[in-house]
């Protein structure tokens, strides 16, 4: 892969939208186009014999191919050229069948979704790699207590495998979405010239049938400018791998050496040897800063003239290429942060510890409000604070000496403990990964 584009892809998602891969997909729909018209009748044969075996052999000029296409702004126009002289040469009379009825989108749209058909392997691959490890890893800590933060401060207690639950349920449920859109939009494309398939006659909707058996796509009326079912699959992984980025967020900021309660195998630094740097993560939000930007393009391009537009369609091919390869290189790259991710639940604690149990001010000022009356309590508690914050003095003892005498006997045991400030924090754990909030 270019060296450019080496950290927004996989080596196997590079391979399934590399040149020769794009001409395969774009050859084999020209092999099946010529079976089909053949079994329809429209051409004979023999001659369909010739297209799909020269078709088959590929090994054609990629990069000339690639120069050509500038002139009539796609690739299929020098790509059946090749493909006609190629045949020519074998038999004649059989080169005025290459590519008979169909027109360049024909060509490049249905390529495009043999693409995204091999793609959808290689991300799907990885997502289950991700969800079976978030799954676990949330079951293993069910009971690692640790802080909660909000506004990236101390808030009150959680759990981790709270904390991994709440990053599964939209993983699992983004993903949900793009795998029913990925399926909806493996759909052969044949209209010819203006989407009416004239050039076929009665014959089109047979041939239509056809293509789409011998590739193993489902048939569908030509959508030559009806760009919704990639403009579903394009955003739903704008949204699966924002659901990534945000768990390798908080991956990156627990690694934090200030924080310390988990961390990613990792990468070194080129001059600083103590480093361990969250390298996982970093290419998940660099998947999730560039996809966006890429959805927008394509939802921009789907805005297309008449039967076939000028410059979306051209748009579209790279945008969804980059789109679906970080989708894949984040889910890869999260999947292998989710599996080697080591968590320290002591360091946790310590971490819980060292707020002095001012974490605990909103469960105090609700054990005290009925003896006291709420505002009463309040007041309480923020002197307790105070008294705590920068002293060595436990918010639980600053909490007995500001509330004073009166209180019911034993009523503030145990208020630093917080195994009993978790709340529904283990229901809403297994509702998250039961799937039953959707």
């Amino acid at each position: 892969m270019p060296l450019i584009d080496c950290l927004t892809t996989t080596d196997a998602l590079a391979e399934v939208f590399s040149d020769a891969s794009v001409l395969a997909a774009m050859l084999e729909f020209e092999g099946a186009l010529a079976r089909a018209e053949a079994a329809a009748g429209v051409i004979p044969a023999s001659d369909a014999a010739v297209i799909f075996d020269a078709a088959r052999r590929g090994g054609f000029d990629s990069s000339a191919i690639a120069s050509d296409a500038r002139a009539g702004a796609t690739p299929a126009i020098p790509l059946v050229k090749a493909l006609r002289i190629r045949v020519r040469q074998t038999d004649p009379a059989a080169a005025a069948h290459v590519h008979a009825g169909a027109t360049s989108q024909d060509v490049t749209d249905t390529a495009l979704i043999l693409l995204l058909r091999r793609a959808h392997g290689i991300v799907a691959a990885d997502h289950q790699r991700l969800e079976q490890a978030l799954r676990a890893l949330s079951a293993r800590h069910a009971g690692s207590i640790m802080l909660a933060r909000t506004l990236l401060q101390p808030a009150v207690p959680t759990t981790f495998g709270l904390k991994v639950a709440g990053w599964t349920a939209p993983i699992a449920r983004s993903w949900r979405r793009l795998d029913r859109a990925w399926q909806q939009a493996m759909v052969v494309q044949l209209g010819g010239a203006a989407g009416t398939l004239a050039a076929l006659g009665d014959s089109g909707p047979r041939v239509a049938g056809s293509v789409a058996r011998e590739l193993g796509l489902r048939p569908a009326a030509p959508w030559h400018t009806d760009r919704d079912r990639l403009g579903a699959l394009t955003s739903a992984c704008g949204l699966y791998v924002a659901a990534l980025g945000k768990a390798a967020r908080d991956v990156a900021l627990l690694m934090q050496s200030e924080i310390r309660e988990a961390g990613e195998p990792g990468g070194g630094s080129s001059t600083l040897p103590q480093k361990r740097n969250p390298s996982g993560c970093a290419l998940v939000l660099a998947a999730a800063t560039r996809l966006p930007g890429l959805v927008s393009s394509y939802l921009t391009a789907m805005m297309q003239e008449h039967e076939r537009g000028v410059g979306g369609i051209q748009a579209e091919w790279p945008a969804i290429g980059a789109i679906v390869q970080s989708t894949g290189a984040a889910a890869a790259a999260l999947a292998g942060v989710i599996e080697g991710l080591e968590v320290d639940p002591e360091r946790m604690r310590a971490n819980l510890d060292a707020t002095g149990g001012t974490i605990f001010a909103e469960r105090a000022v609700l054990l005290l409000s009925p003896s006291l009356g709420r505002d009463r309590a309040e007041q309480v508690v923020a002197d307790a604070i105070a008294a705590s914050r920068g002293s060595d003095v436990p918010f639980s003892a600053a909490l007995k000496a500001a509330a004073g005498a009166g209180l019911p006997p034993g009523i503030l045991d145990g208020i630093d403990d917080p195994g009993r400030y978790l709340g529904s924090a283990e229901w809403i754990r297994t509702q998250l990964l039961g799937g039953s909030d959707e």
